[in-house]
């Protein structure tokens, strides 16, 4: 006996929302937001340049001064010759302007000649801690001491310092205690500087629709977040220097592949879901401002003094969250009761 045709009820295991209202978020096309304002502006900073095109650029800048050298002296000698009161004005005006760049490029000469210092007491460091000197350590922290001696911040530890120094015998304790007292007031500056950084980044490339405004914006803000890093540690850098720093930091970022956007940055910085329910534009801002933070890190790690032993690196995913708080939904606000996260 054949049985009767009956339909045939399919259970399914995810039911259909009741209203459009609860219906999930259709995604967005062209996938996860990459945040390319900041890429732009690593590719931007960390492309590598020539030895043709430096060779080119410097051949160029002497011609044009040197051209408007003479320029500038003819000018002067004819009017000189034909009305001295003018001719002795261009004189000081040309004075001047001389005096001017010549302490420009002193200035610029003094920034280098600063972040060459952290240099080199961040390579003292690193052999003090490899050999655990007791006498290599101490020179370290002299230092540290005479380079914070004008910081008002770092007072209350250099005075610690200076009290419980007699009491550490050995090298590693002494870098330690060090790093603990005069690093953790200029880490929380220098942290506070990345979250005012990525915030802004992230407000502006979430909302300028312009491909190279976000850009242009991007890069501003992260030369101002990199140089106000340096000045925090002492490095002070100048106009061209400032260039130069975030040119070393970005190749330090494209070295350690550091910014490359990944699942696990979009996850951590995003909560999972969350890019899901936002347009791709705040998603992109947000990405930009996860980038941010992944480039003052970096910058922290390269004006830094002393390296993170006894206190730790700060994380992106702290960074972030603390930036973007209450701004696109992302992250919890750090009340005083909370601890300082690193």
């Amino acid at each position: 006996m054949t049985q009767r045709n009956r339909p045939v009820v399919i259970e399914m295991e995810n039911p259909a929302p009741e209203g459009p209202d609860r219906a999930p978020a259709v995604p967005e096309p062209g996938g996860l937001p990459e945040g390319r304002a900041m890429q732009g502006v690593v590719a931007l900073g960390a492309r590598p340049a020539s030895r043709l095109g430096r060779f080119f650029w410097a051949s160029a800048s002497a011609l044009v001064g040197f051209m408007a050298s003479v320029a500038a002296w003819r000018f002067v000698e004819s009017l000189l010759a034909a009305h001295p009161l003018l001719g002795w004005i261009a004189a000081t005006l040309v004075g001047l302007f001389v005096l001017a760049a010549a302490l420009v490029a002193l200035r610029e000469w003094t920034a280098y000649a600063r972040l060459a210092r952290l240099d080199r007491v961040h390579r003292a460091a690193l052999d003090a801690a490899a050999s655990g000197d007791i006498g290599a350590a101490g020179r370290v922290v002299d230092r540290l001491v005479a380079l914070y001696a004008n910081h008002p911040e770092t007072a209350w530890g250099r005075e610690r310092l200076a009290e419980r120094r007699g009491e550490l015998v050995d090298g590693d304790a002494l870098l330690a205690f060090a790093e603990t007292e005069l690093m953790a007031p200029l880490d929380r500056a220098a942290r506070a500087e990345i979250e005012a950084a990525a915030r802004r980044v992230a407000v502006i490339t979430a909302i300028v629709p312009l491909a190279l405004a976000d850009v242009a914006t991007a890069l501003m803000a992260n030369l101002r977040m990199i140089r106000r890093i340096a000045e925090i540690y002492g490095g002070r850098a100048g106009t061209f220097g400032s260039w130069r720093l975030l040119r070393t930091v970005l190749t330090h970022l494209v070295a350690t592949g550091a910014v490359a956007v990944g699942d696990d940055l979009i996850h951590s910085v995003a909560g999972g879901g969350l890019l899901s329910k936002l347009s791709r534009r705040f998603g992109e801002g947000v990405v930009n401002g996860a980038l941010t933070a992944r480039v003052g890190v970096a910058a922290i790690e390269v004006c830094r003094p002393l390296p993170f032993a006894a206190l730790q690196k700060p994380r992106v995913t702290n960074l972030v969250s603390r930036a973007l708080a209450g701004l696109f939904g992302t992250g919890k606000a750090t009340t005083p009761e909370d601890p300082d996260p690193r």
